[in-house]
C-alpha cells in the first residue's frame, strides 16, 4: 500500500472511530435520563452568551491512531526501520488521534441565566441547539444530575 492511501486510511479511520459530538442540547437525552421524573420549574431568561463546549477525550481517538499510525509506520523502511517506522508511527497516530477527536466533538454551546419566578438566579450551560433570547419564558428541567433550559 503506498504512502498516501496509508494517510488517507489513517485519517478517516480516527474521523470514523472518534464519532460525532454527544447530546448535550436541550432536545438530548441520555436513556438513563427518560421515564424518570424531572422537576421544572419556570423562569425568564436575562442573559445568553456563546460559550465552545470541549471535545470528548476518551481512549478510542488515541487507540485508533495508534494503530493507524503504526500501520502507515511499518510500511517505511525494512527490517528495523520497520518496527522503528512502526513505534513512531504509533505514538505520532495516537498524539494525532486525541487532537483530532478533540477537534471533531467539539461544539457550540450557549450559557443562558436564567431568573426562575422563586427568585433564585441560575447559569445552565449546552449545546445551541436551540436559541434563546432575553427575555424568553422558558422551563428549566432537572434531573439525574442533569439541568437544561428549553421553551
Amino acid at each position: 500500500m503506498n504512502k498516501i492511501a496509508v494517510l488517507l486510511l489513517a485519517a478517516s479511520t480516527t474521523a470514523l472511530l472518534t464519532g460525532c459530538p454527544a447530546g448535550l442540547g436541550s432536545k438530548d437525552y441520555s436513556r438513563e435520563q427518560t421515564r424518570t421524573a424531572q422537576e421544572v420549574q419556570m423562569g425568564v431568561v436575562e442573559s445568553v452568551r456563546a460559550v465552545k463546549i470541549e471535545g470528548t477525550k476518551s481512549v478510542v481517538g488515541p487507540a485508533a491512531g495508534a494503530v493507524v499510525g503504526g500501520v502507515a509506520g511499518s510500511t517505511v523502511g525494512g527490517g528495523r526501520g520497520s518496527v522503528v517506522g512502526a513505534t513512531v508511527g504509533a505514538v505520532l497516530g495516537g498524539v494525532g488521534g486525541a487532537a483530532a477527536e478533540e477537534a471533531i466533538t467539539k461544539q457550540d454551546g450557549v450559557e443562558i441565566t436564567v431568573k426562575l419566578d422563586s427568585g433564585r438566579v441560575i447559569a445552565v450551560t449546552q449545546a445551541a441547539d436551540e436559541e434563546f433570547r432575553a427575555g424568553d419564558r422558558v422551563r428549566v428541567l432537572t434531573g439525574g444530575g442533569v439541568t437544561r433550559v428549553t421553551r
